[in-house]
């Protein structure tokens, strides 16, 4: 039931094919295409790049009367396609089809080759009838260009009191995009497409705002929930589209608060990281359905990490419909601080993940792709002498006098059978207070640690400080690089909580490995900072939490400046903070901004962390009223 098309490769990158065939401009004419044919009479199947199967993935052939299928390429023949054995072109001729569908993009040249095989009252059309509008391509004379499909899909709501705001910024612009558009569509929970329209971003650097309230009251819509589609026009050196989304309550803003990061547009088979309940918790796992198909019964199902039984949801979902799975209606048996991989079959983008409190708090965060395509890799083991700690992973420990930090390490690749690791506590001025070795841990251990417990009442002298999960193999073990963890916040007080997940990189050397340090673009080694701060709007502030993480000695502190921009993308005031060596810095936007500068920035502004001499991480969040907060990782571009 997974379905069977490489969507991203990690050395090729996305499918931009994939992304061509499965837009929801597509889908129509897509059918339209294939009712048409379904009465033209007997169909030749023409595949010269090997896309048809991944076609036929999304789209039901079986409604054809083939006339069999043909390739170009020699050593593809007899290779079987939809059933049939694979004929060389050259064959054409023999098979009289009444018409043939060339499975390309862009086919002119292709048609031209065989037009003579073809029979002369065959009709002959292409993946070409699936063409979206020139209007939403950046470039039209090369429709698979990956820009062309700079899109990406957010959890969208609107209903019961709860709202969803999207950020992000015109950063299309630094690599020379003129105008920027943004052609949107909106799909209620059952899939159906309640409000399309076009948005320009207004100038270069410029902020973009998505506000559910706004959106449905401008087309006057009922309550909804779904998954908003986006497609950036315009734009240039990214084709991945980042946003950060704040998802909140107007009557109970302290019973309701997250910030989560983008969807990843990219499906996967398998998601992790997802935890299971705490005692009085609910979970519910959002299944948002990416693609113009619908996905089986029996196509999504969950896991405890390490074990083999998986619980499967028992009814289809319908092309781009939502649906939220009870995690204990499948898993009843699953408590914190266990973890559930998701058997996504690739129907769907980085999945959400709401949990519920006994006493009525909610909070949403999203799980990770899971990666199938690793291996060990040895050589991690022997690199310390040159790249120190390595990959390391750093998340904050929020001040300590009102909340309580907690790290899960989570495995996030199918042949990670072990972990072999420890975690290094730093206090905010970037001095070692303790490190905790877990030792080797098997894949289905779930082992939860607390930073109260590990520093044991001697606080940290600036009140906050960082956590580093780091290889250990003292006691043996593998690594892969791949090293995930998901770390979860507790308001003391309140008993508001917040999560988030990401991954570990090798940061701040000048030494590299294997494309790291990773660099946003360019060759590696990635050693500068611009990392994107949307900033709440009344009744909110914003939180930020700058973590200068370093595998090896770097420069003693950090010279980072925090730029502040109004909605136009004017620069309104910056501040240059200095952050010690293996440091980090908590500081809120109320505090660091005085009120003449907020209110010259106005509304929809934004603020970029830039850093010229070293790489940092960061985590923002907003702070609510009662206790309420949220936190997740920034983005970089």
């Amino acid at each position: 039931m997974q379905l069977k098309i490489e969507t991203f490769n990690n050395v090729k990158g996305g499918n931009s094919f994939y992304k061509a065939v499965t837009h929801p401009a597509a889908a129509a004419a897509a059918e339209t295409l294939l009712r048409h044919l379904g009465s033209a009479g007997r169909v030749a199947l023409y595949d010269p790049l090997g896309f048809l199967a991944g076609f036929a993935e999304f789209y039901d052939l079986s409604r054809l009367a083939l006339a069999g299928v043909f390739v170009q390429d020699v050593a593809a023949i007899g290779g079987e396609t939809l059933g049939v054995a694979a004929q060389p072109v050259t064959d054409l001729p023999a098979a009289r089809p009444d018409a043939v569908l060339v499975a390309a993009f862009d086919a002119g040249r292709f048609i031209d080759h065989i037009r003579h095989l073809v029979p002369p009252t065959a009709e002959i059309v292409s993946f070409d009838a699936l063409r979206i509008p020139d209007s939403l391509l950046t470039l039209p004379a090369n429709y698979l260009e990956p820009l062309n499909f700079a899109t990406n899909f957010a959890f969208f709501r609107d209903a019961d009191g709860l709202h969803t705001r999207l950020v992000t910024a015109n950063y299309w612009s630094r690599y020379g995009a003129g105008e920027v558009s943004l052609a949107l569509t909106l799909f209620d929970q059952a899939g159906g497409a309640i409000a399309e329209w076009r948005e320009t971003v207004e100038g270069r650097h410029a902020a973009i705002t998505l506000d559910s309230r706004e959106i449905r009251e401008r087309f006057d819509l009922p309550p909804f929930v779904g998954q908003l589609f986006i497609h950036v026009v315009g734009a240039r050196g990214h084709d991945v589209v980042k946003y950060a989304l704040d998802v909140f309550g107007d009557e109970t803003p302290d019973r309701a608060l997250s910030c989560t990061h983008d969807a990843n547009s990219w499906p996967s088979d398998l998601y992790a990281g997802l935890p299971a309940p705490a005692e009085g918790e609910e979970i519910q796992l959002w299944v948002q359905n990416s693609h113009p198909c619908t996905i089986p019964a029996g196509a999504i199902g969950l896991n405890l990490m390490g074990h083999d039984e998986v619980s499967r949801l028992d009814r289809p979902i319908p092309p781009f419909a939502s649906r939220p799975l009870d995690v204990a209606a499948l898993l009843p048996q699953a408590r914190w601080p266990e973890q559930i991989e998701m058997r996504a079959g690739k129907y769907c983008v980085r999945p959400r993940y709401e949990i519920r409190s006994a006493a009525g708090a909610r909070r949403i965060a999203h799980v990770n792709v899971e990666r199938g395509d690793l291996r060990p890799d040895p050589a991690i083991a022997e690199l310390g002498n040159l790249l120190g700690k390595g990959f390391l992973l750093p998340a904050p420990i929020l001040p300590l006098d009102r909340w309580r930090s907690l790290a899960l390490p989570t495995p996030m690749a199918t042949t990670q059978r072990n972990l072999p690791i420890a975690a290094i506590v730093y206090d905010g001025s970037g001095a070692e207070i303790v490190r905790h070795r877990f030792g080797k841990l098997g894949r289905a251990q779930s082992v939860a640690v607390a930073v109260d417990d590990l520093i044991n009442g001697r606080g940290l002298a600036s009140g906050w400080g960082h956590l580093e999960i780091v290889y250990d193999f003292a006691a043996g073990g593998e690594a892969d690089g791949w090293l995930h963890g998901l770390f979860r916040y507790e308001d003391r007080a309140g008993g508001h909580a917040a999560e988030t997940s990401f991954g570990a990189h090798v940061f701040n050397t000048v030494l590299t490995y294997k494309n790291e340090p990773q660099s946003y673009t360019g060759r590696p080694p990635g050693l500068s900072t611009r990392l994107f701060l949307r900033l709440g709007e009344a009744p909110f502030d914003t939180l930020c939490h700058l973590i200068y993480p370093a595998s090896t000695p770097w420069h003693a502190v950090s010279a980072t400046d925090l730029l502040l921009h109004d909605r136009s993308g004017a620069e309104i005031a910056r501040r240059r903070i200095a952050i010690p060596c293996s440091g980090s810095s908590f500081w809120r936007y109320h505090e660091t901004f005085d009120t003449a500068e907020r209110r010259a920035a106005g509304d929809g502004a934004y603020l970029v962390v830039r850093d010229t001499t070293c790489r940092l991480f960061g985590y923002h969040g907003l702070l609510g009223a009662g206790g309420a907060f949220s936190l997740d990782h920034m983005f970089g571009f």
